[in-house]
């Protein structure tokens, strides 16, 4: 059973095939990570700040460079692959991701239902000081 490369993250030294592979130090995989992310931050400082975009476009470049951001901590800063390995930490990711979606969802739900469900004031309400 042989293990291709492509199932590894950059830095990841826990798949070891019989074939001698050259290893990236762990120095160098972080640096890496961490130029694209300063660059992809730097970029959507960029994309928000620029008037040369069309400006209702400007929403789905930040959105864009934010999911091109998480893939970035995820592969070069926790190592998340799609390894057999990793098959529990994308489980888990996936279920936290599901976790806070559902919790976004409820609280969207509840605050779009808050002003339709309080009591209405019995009457006017009177704001003026008594001394």
């Amino acid at each position: 059973m042989t293990t291709t490369s492509y199932h590894r993250a950059p830095g990841d030294r826990s798949i070891v095939t019989d074939k001698e592979e050259p290893i990236f130090s762990d120095v160098l995989v972080y640096t890496i990570g961490l130029l694209l992310a300063v660059t992809l931050t730097a970029l959507s400082f960029w994309v928000a700040n620029t008037s040369l975009l069309w400006a209702s476009g400007i929403p789905l470049g930040l959105a864009v460079l934010a999911i091109a951001q998480m893939g970035v901590h995820l592969v070069f800063f926790l190592h998340i692959t799609t390894g057999p390995d990793n098959t529990n930490n994308v489980l888990a990711l996936a279920f936290g991701v599901l976790i806070v979606l559902l919790v976004m969802a409820g609280s969207l739900v509840i605050m779009a239902n808050l002003n339709g469900s309080m009591m209405p004031p019995s009457g006017p309400m009177d704001m003026q000081m008594h001394y």
